[in-house]
């Protein structure tokens, strides 16, 4: 029998989604070329088909592309998929440079360009993608509420903001989603976000839980230049070895558990937290259902335990982004 992930009530909202997400934005760029519209409908049909209704994208995907091509793949499907898209990053196509922009103007115009690209009436989730540290949240917050109150946004949400942030946002408007990087190495969010999220009824939506592949089986190809993690300092020299052999030795649970290392790495992410719903992206249907399949794996005590000692006993090396990239991250 097929497995179906659960739903759950997304944050301080009255949507209901899948247990598991897709991150959509290698469908376009980043991770090497775009696949094309016929291979993205497919792989998000499958999705469908197996459960999973929550979609992740952001207007800054391939410039518009994503957007574009997930509601390709939605026409006549729409109402079964949870879309949310991002806004606040704002870069030229094919360019790594970027700016962030939260100001009242740029969120109204964001949007509207947003709901003609998914060739909808509403976006269920937006997001602030970047926090812009020249324009006072609570003005961002308060137009994207706005957006609410006509009915373009059913829900709001911020992608990697700091605590002080977060509660200075919610009390605008209350947040459904946070957005941020973590993973086995990428741990950051234990610190304090991930306590605050549960306070405030927030759902945690962590993207790269499989840490852009290195918790994977597989070695990264650095070879291909369309790739992006050939820039990343965590794939560079001895900082990927290192980083790809603490991976390498959470194989044997893995085995053991009979599953994959990324299998392993999606059930712990959401083991630590019952308002936990991760967005592993793909473009591979057989990639698709593993991960998808991974939301049915319980981890013992016993298992979470050895996983935590391999992982105290590691030091991860290497910024998750370059200079560039960290722009507006825990802003």
């Amino acid at each position: 029998m097929t497995f179906v992930p659960d739903r759950k009530k997304l944050g301080n909202s009255d949507l209901e989604i899948s247990s598991i997400g897709l991150g959509c934005m290698g469908l376009s760029e980043f991770y090497g070329q775009p696949i094309s519209y016929e291979e993205g409908s497919a792989l998000i049909h499958h999705a469908l088909d197996r459960g999973l209704n929550f979609f992740d994208t952001a207007d800054m995907y391939g410039a518009g592309h994503n957007e574009e091509l997930l509601a390709a793949a939605l026409k006549g499907r729409r109402d079964q998929a949870v879309i949310a898209t991002k806004f606040g990053i704002v870069r030229k196509n094919g360019e790594y440079a970027r700016t962030i922009c939260g100001t009242p103007e740029y969120v109204r115009s964001a949007c509207l360009e947003s709901l003609k690209r998914l060739k909808t009436d509403y976006i269920d989730l937006y997001y602030i993608h970047r926090v812009d540290q020249t324009t006072p949240i609570e003005e961002t917050i308060g137009e994207m509420s706005r957006l609410v109150e006509e009915g373009k946004v059913r829900a709001i949400g911020i992608s990697e903001a700091s605590t002080d942030t977060l509660r200075r946002a919610h009390k605008v408007h209350p947040l459904s989603a946070l957005q941020t990087e973590y993973s086995m190495l990428t741990r950051g969010p234990e610190e304090e976000l991930l306590g605050l999220t549960a306070e405030l009824g927030i759902t945690f939506v962590p993207y790269s839980p499989i840490c852009r592949g290195l918790l994977s089986s597989g070695k990264v190809d650095q070879t291909e230049s369309s790739d992006f993690r050939r820039m990343l300092p965590r794939f560079q020299g001895k900082a990927y070895e290192n980083n790809k052999n603490i991976a390498d030795s959470l194989t044997v649970i893995a085995a053991q558990k009979g599953c994959s290392l990324a299998q392993l790495s999606l059930a712990w992410v959401m083991a630590q937290r019952d308002n936990i719903i991760p967005i592993p992206g793909t473009t591979k249907i057989r990639n698709l259902d593993s991960n998808i399949d991974a939301a049915s794996i319980r981890l013992t005590d016993s298992e979470l335990s050895e996983i935590n000692t391999i992982l105290a006993g590691s030091t991860v090396q290497g910024e998750r982004y370059t200079p560039e990239g960290m722009k507006g991250v825990n802003a």
